[in-house]
């Protein structure tokens, strides 16, 4: 192809080229990037839905002239936005109109119907100078008019256009209309007028039958006339045209549906159809829906050439495409996806029900609205349609969903080009002094559904003004981590760090603060698994969080699920904290792809500490990252696994084998283990406590895109001497992945160095509650004990926390102490007043406390709550070390009290793991 449409879409691609390869390049921050602006390009339409009418069932088709949205379906009523089902209900009996920019109906009300059978509207198309809606279905009535399938509405009086009157013998699934005013349709029917047309056929705008006549062998469910008016695209079922062998698309003449170009079995699989066609002028394009059975059909979207019709791209995801539009150069879609590995995407995991990309390029952009599944079949969107009115763009979803960005909505709704109101999400923040001099602030990337380049800013110590700003592209699926050193820092003073993100129109709260002391020298052992190449390294030094931050210079930061235990002791390693898993559903990921070809060199390494009699997977490579039934990996390699004797075993996948290591010893003696798995040009060794304990001269293993897990996930009954349990029970700590295979000296030198003390330096420790819960002045004899607690003056709520403090590390005294908790989502939640944490000197119980009962409480404030006046926010209030000093090694109790009448609700320890309030102490030299 040649010409100004090519060149177009070359100048296109390479913007999408470039902001691929900038999500190439995320593990290191770019200072001098440019700034995030809401929309992120090409997206042009914000994720945040706005208020709709909705229906009482399905809408299966959309249309818009005017600024008017029509939507045709199965439904017998419309409701406006925000009433429940049921509720101030009109009569809309499968058909309504609406104003695009208000999202209310226009007054236009029709009623199609039939004297039997479920009547509905499928498909819905305007004629090229918007003087007349078709609407296509099974329905023989319209307000009392006599109509057969196919009826012809005046868009100016919302009245039938008398004298058109086709009859079609069956569902009309599919309408367009030709520059001439000839209406093309697809569907059920296998006569039009009386006349055979098998599934296609086409009517003058007087409803008279034109010669066009594909004669396809199964329905049509799609079609769209060309721009130029000498073609019409169909899909569908079908696997023969006029007889020739063409399967689910077509492309036929616009006079006698002649087929000009087929498509063969291996261009669409057998078991997949074509919903939806759309074309696009400006991208001299053709884009198609595919919906198919099984992992080898096909579900996504294929980017097609006007100019002789051959395939620009095709997207391979899973998850049923319903319905595409173009909008401004991005492809817009409804559908379930729910697997993307095919194209490096993301793999099989839960669906997603709207999604974008460049009409260049297949590869998904940051806008991600969703609904879910809904009734019916249930697929989520089936209709999508583009409406101007009063200035701005809308982009109009219909289906089956009966949510939308999870609050209740059902099968309408729609998205503008503005305002974007959405704010990122909270950054996650980790800080660490890995040696001299240096404080480095990891977090991972936000996510913002519409914008998937942000803003960055680092705060220290509270500050107003930031010490770094950066920017960074995140999708739902690849969040890498983002990196700050700050090197004006002294050893042995504790600083403070919270992260705000902003797409240039809103901007997140700002991140729990990530506490840290500066060191006056660095890990010995540290040093020496990053001077040896560690291109992943865990150290496991969070406080809670989802986040595990990568101490290597290569993002490759984590996600910890389903909330392990931080911070345990004793570490493997001097100078860091364990992480403890259960044994059952509690796993670290990647949060990024990572490929590995056959048969480059790697090892990976990590020390374990259990008693475990069941086994379980330590570390592997696998294709997925989830727990739920068909979201663990189906493809795993690279393991070390404990068997249930306690032996320790490495494996790969090498063609149809298993080549695996396991060792004489057993190391499930509760006492801290290191393991190096290396596999190189001189195979396989395994390694434990420095020491070699096996080898294998093999040197393939699989080559495929993955994750790396720690702690668990599916294993293959095929794995010699395969554990009881896929997930290790037990502590592990200093997990790191290299690109080499680590030499016997390199192993030996990490095991001599972990108990080498990094020197003079802090530590943090993080204290969840034993006990709390809450008083009530008015219920005076009530005991409450579930997720919230409260404070208030008049009338009086008082709320007590009970935690076990641990003692002072050798050498070290309390430097810092900080309540890091979040505002409950109750609507009165947040306060402006002052609320004080106070020592309490009496005794309680979780269980008994009343406000009549309620304990003593001393005179002495350890700290103020002050400005916590957002809902569902994370906050915390620095307390007085030197008085919680005093009780380090016991049990203290710390009251929440006020003398105002503002209430503050905050979750307790009943609520979700990472909302729970958590005493966070920071240690330092004497």
């Amino acid at each position: 192809m040649s010409g100004p449409g090519r060149l177009r879409r070359i100048r296109a691609g390479s913007l999408t080229s470039v902001l691929a390869l900038a999500a190439g390049l995320l593990g290191t921050a770019s200072a001098t990037a440019p700034p995030a602006a809401a929309l992120t390009p090409p997206v042009g339409f914000t994720a945040d839905a706005l208020s709709t009418y909705q229906t009482n069932g399905i809408v299966w088709a959309l249309a818009e002239a005017g600024g008017v949205v029509y939507a045709g379906g199965t439904f017998s009523g419309i409701r406006p936005a925000g009433s429940p089902a049921g509720s101030s209900t009109t009569a809309a009996v499968n058909f309504a109109a609406f104003d695009a920019a208000t999202g209310a109906p226009t007054g236009c009300s029709l009623s199609f119907t039939r004297g039997g059978g479920t009547a509905t509207v499928r498909a819905l198309a305007v004629s090229p100078d918007t003087s007349t809606l078709y609407a296509g279905g099974y329905f023989n009535s319209v307000n009392g008019t006599a109509v057969d399938g196919l009826a012809a509405i005046d868009t100016a009086t919302c009245r039938t256009r008398t004298g058109f009157t086709p009859r079609f013998g069956a569902t009309v699934r599919a309408l367009d209309v030709a520059a001439d005013g000839t209406v093309y349709a697809g569907g059920d029917f296998r006569t039009v007028n009386g006349t055979p047309r098998n599934f296609f056929g086409a009517v003058t705008a007087s409803g008279v039958l034109t010669g066009w006549n594909p004669d396809a062998d199964e329905p049509g469910r799609a079609l769209r006339v060309t721009p130029d008016g000498e073609s019409v695209l169909i899909g569908g079922d079908f696997f023969t045209v006029g007889g020739a062998a063409s399967h689910a698309l077509a492309v036929t003449g616009a006079s006698t549906g002649a087929v000009t170009r087929a498509y063969g079995a291996s261009f669409i699989p057998s078991s997949a159809v074509i919903k939806d066609i759309v074309t696009d002028a400006e991208s001299d394009g053709w884009y198609a829906a595919g919906e198919g059975a099984g992992g080898a059909s096909f579900d996504g979207r294929l980017a097609m050439e006007l100019d002789g019709f051959g395939q620009r791209w095709r997207d391979t995801c899973q998850g049923a495409t319903q319905a595409v539009r173009v909008h401004k150069g991005v492809l817009y879609a409804g559908s379930h996806v729910h697997d993307c590995s095919s194209m490096g995407g993301f793999p099989n995991q839960v669906r997603k029900h709207l999604t974008a990309q460049s009409v260049d390029d297949p590869a998904l952009l940051g806008w991600l609205p969703d609904t879910n599944d809904g009734i019916g079949e249930p697929v989520g969107p089936r209709a999508l349609t583009v409406a101007s009115r009063s200035g701005r763009d809308f982009l109009w979803v219909g289906g089956e969903f009966t949510t939308v960005n999870g609050v209740g909505q059902q099968s309408l709704t729609r998205f503008a080009d503005t305002p974007d109101t959405g704010a990122p999400a909270v950054p996650v923040v980790s800080a660490s002094a890995p040696r001299a001099g240096e404080v480095r602030v990891s977090w991972r990337s936000s996510l913002d559904l519409d914008d998937s380049l942000l803003t960055y800013r680092v705060y220290r110590d509270g500050g107003s003004t930031p010490v770094y700003t950066t920017t960074g592209s995140s999708l739902f699926f690849s969040r890498p981590q983002l990196t700050f050193t700050d090197r004006d820092v002294v050893a042995g003073r504790t600083y403070s760090y919270r992260v705000t993100a902003s797409d240039g129109t809103n901007t997140s709260g700002p991140s729990t603060a990530a506490p840290v002391t500066a060191a006056s020298s660095a890990s010995p052992y540290q040093e020496k698994v990053l001077a040896d190449g560690a291109d992943l390294y865990w150290r496991y030094d969070e406080a809670s969080g989802a986040f595990a931050a990568d101490a290597s210079e290569s993002g490759n930061g984590g996600v910890y699920m389903n909330t392990p235990s931080y911070r345990t002791a004793p570490s493997a390693v001097a100078g860091s904290a364990a992480l403890s898993l259960n044994g059952t559903d509690e796993y670290v990921h990647s949060d990024r792809l990572h490929h590995y070809t056959s048969p480059s060199p790697y090892s990976v390494e990590t020390w374990f500490r259990t008693t475990s009699t069941t086994g379980g997977r330590i570390i592997g490579h696998g294709n997925n990252i989830g727990t739920a039934r068909g979201h663990t990996s189906s493809i795993s390699d690279k393991l070390v696994y404990l068997t249930d004797d306690g032996r320790l075993a490495f494996g790969v996948q090498s063609g149809s084998t298993r080549p695996t290591i396991t060792s004489a010893g057993s190391y499930n003696d509760g006492g801290w283990h290191h393991a190096v798995a290396t596999q190189g040009p001189s195979g396989m060794v395994l390694y434990v406590d420095g020491e070699a304990v096996g080898t294998n001269a093999a040197t393939g293993n699989r080559s495929y895109n993955g994750y790396w897990r720690v702690g668990g996930d599916a294993m293959n009954n095929a794995w010699p001497n395969r554990p009881t349990s896929d997930y290790f029970a037990g502590q592990v700590d200093e997990t790191a992945v290299y690109p080499s295979a680590l030499t016997a000296a390199q192993v030996a030198g990490h095991h001599a160095l972990a108990g080498t003390p990094p020197g003079p330096g802090g530590s943090t420790v993080s204290v969840a509650p034993d006990e709390d819960a809450y008083v009530n002045g008015v219920a005076a004899n009530t005991n409450y004990n579930d997720s919230q607690l409260a404070s208030r003056g008049t009338t009086a709520y008082l709320g007590y926390l009970r935690f076990t403090l641990p003692s002072a590390p050798a050498g070290q005294v309390l430097r810092s102490a900080r309540l890091t908790f979040r505002t409950s989502s109750d609507s009165t939640a947040g306060s402006a007043e002052n609320h004080s944490i106070v020592p309490v000197t009496g005794t309680w119980t979780e269980s008994a406390v009343t406000y009549n009962t309620r304990p003593t409480l001393s005179t002495s404030v350890l700290g103020t709550i002050s400005g916590a006046t957002s809902v569902s926010t994370d906050y915390s209030v620095e307390l007085n070390a030197s008085a919680l000093g005093g009780a380090l090694g016991s049990a203290t109790s710390l009251a929440l009290t006020s003398s105002g009448t503002d209430s503050l609700r905050i979750w307790s320890s009943e609520a979700t793991a990472a909302y729970r309030p958590q005493l966070v102490l920071t240690f330092g030299d004497e």
